[in-house]
């Protein structure tokens, strides 16, 4: 039997200095800046960036991102504890039990869910955790680990491209808008819903239709050989254990609690950052804020993770876990989440150093003059194709919403195009990119979990991420021609 040749793979770290390290030397390349005093003539030029602007880069990164980082490193040590209930995983099993013969129901049940977390509050980093258990699940049920992979990235992803009121995309681009341009709030979540609905039942039949070939065919699978081994040798007692276990599985009182409390973390967590305000919505100002400060509606990254903490320990007590393995548990889950942190700590390095040699400064002035002279029809999927690139250069939704908005924003309303349709172009073409990215923390530390290569996921992935763009596109332009 030949030997298979050892495919070289770079780490989404390395990925993501090489790319620092480029966009350094095109600072170099590319026009100098223009100044009038200390202020930059907007699109003139770059500056070169230092040594030290691109030692420091990832440095200023961490600390541009520290509230998402603590957040996950929470959510991370949360997830632990419920896990350590076990109350996930025998939910699921009962889930299974009750499905006998039409597991594939579970596909779009559960990517559903989790859509729902990323319209509302952009849910993909902290789904890492899930990876391993919905791979044991979906191999269980006779498919294989790029199911359960699929089942995560695309249905949180699904949602987090159709953003409806997701602060950190959504309400990051409405708040960055220039003075004097404001966006219908209302028709941002209508079209956020038919992006995120239409992009979610692409992903479903397409992960459904494969799941069904793997099912009756083992042959099917798009894992390579030595993906198979791999699965086979880190799921084979979970897989075994759960065909023995699920003819009898129950749930305990306990975990029946654990997992209440685990909807209501979440929702009281959608709750808090869905901008009531922006409704007329005052419910929850007066009663709400007694554990962060800021009432429900008011919340960001640094109120949720007090949420998380609390709820985490809270639980802990309920399960009957002494304080030390509280601590160690949630201590342990957040060290599983350091990988993601420092991806998002070092991919936000991009964007500072973009700022820093005024790289997006001139990339967004340019884009835009150029734009401006397009017909309408035609500024929809160019803008589209911008922000796919720059969502490469900067993945960060909330920091591309910062750079992009202000100047896209104040173009679309100059030019009398809409500016709901140019925001949500940005929350889609961003969205788009973090289904496929290496840079994306979810995918290589997710797929790392389930034991599938990023190479396979890419091959495997592509044909649906093309799909979603162009009927995306198609949406944004039909919103466009009505409104």
């Amino acid at each position: 039997m030949a030997k298979k040749k050892r495919k070289f793979m770079l780490s989404a770290f390395s990925i993501i200095f090489i790319l620092i390290i480029a966009l350094a030397i095109l600072s170099h390349v590319l026009p100098d800046a223009k100044f009038v005093g200390d202020v930059i003539v907007d699109g003139s030029g770059t500056v070169g960036a230092t040594i030290s602007d691109f030692l420091l880069s990832p440095i200023l990164g961490f600390s541009d991102a520290v509230d998402v980082c603590v957040f996950v490193l929470i959510l991370g040590g949360f997830l632990a504890i419920v896990t350590k209930t076990g109350a996930l995983e025998t939910g699921i099993k009962v889930l299974v039990k009750k499905l006998k013969g039409n597991e594939l129901v579970l596909i779009p049940i559960l990517m559903l869910i989790f859509s729902i977390g990323g319209t509302t509050y952009g849910m993909l980093e902290e789904t890492v955790g899930f990876y391993v258990l919905l791979a044991a699940t979906m191999v269980a049920a006779g498919m294989d680990t790029l199911v359960g992979s699929a089942i995560v990235l695309l249905g949180a992803g699904s949602g987090v491209l159709g953003s409806t009121v997701n602060p950190f995309a959504v309400g990051a681009a409405v708040s960055s808008l220039p003075e004097g341009v404001t966006a219908n709030q209302g028709l941002l979540i209508f079209t956020g819903l038919l992006l995120w609905i239409t992009t979610l039942v692409i992903a479903i039949v397409f992960v459904m239709n494969y799941a069904k070939k793997v099912q009756e065919d083992k042959g099917s699978t798009f894992l390579s050989l030595q993906e198979q081994k791999a699965m086979e040798k880190k799921f084979a007692a979970q897989i075994e254990g759960s065909k023995d276990k699920t003819k009898d599985v129950k749930l305990t009182g306990k975990q029946k609690v654990t997992l209440i409390l685990l909807g209501l973390t979440f929702i009281v967590m959608i709750i808090g950052f869905i901008p009531w305000g922006d409704f007329n919505v005052t419910i929850f100002d007066k009663f709400t804020g007694w554990l962060t400060g800021t009432p429900l509606g008011g919340w960001y990254f640094a109120e949720a993770s007090v949420w998380f903490f609390v709820m985490a320990i809270v639980i802990g007590i309920i399960n009957r876990m002494k304080e030390k393995e509280i601590v160690d548990t949630f201590i342990d889950g957040a060290n599983d989440m350091i990988s993601v942190v420092l991806i998002i700590a070092v991919a936000r390095g991009a964007s500072v150093l973009m700022s820093v040699t005024y790289l997006d400064n001139y990339i967004i002035y340019n884009a835009a003059n150029w734009l401006s002279n397009l017909p309408e029809l035609a500024f929809v999927p160019l803008n589209y194709l911008l922000h796919v690139v720059l969502s490469i250069l900067v993945p960060s939704s909330s920091g591309l919403a910062v750079l992009s908005t202000p100047i896209m924003g104040g173009l679309a309303s100059t030019l009398g195009y809409g500016v709901e349709t140019t925001i949500m172009t940005f929350v889609s073409a961003n969205g788009l990119v973090n289904l496929i990215t290496p840079t994306c923390g979810a995918i290589m530390g997710g797929l790392a979990l389930a034991k599938v290569e990023y190479t396979t996921w890419f091959k495997w992935a592509f044909k649906i991420v093309v799909t979603i763009a162009i009927a995306n596109i198609l949406i944004l332009e039909l919103i466009t021609l009505v409104f």
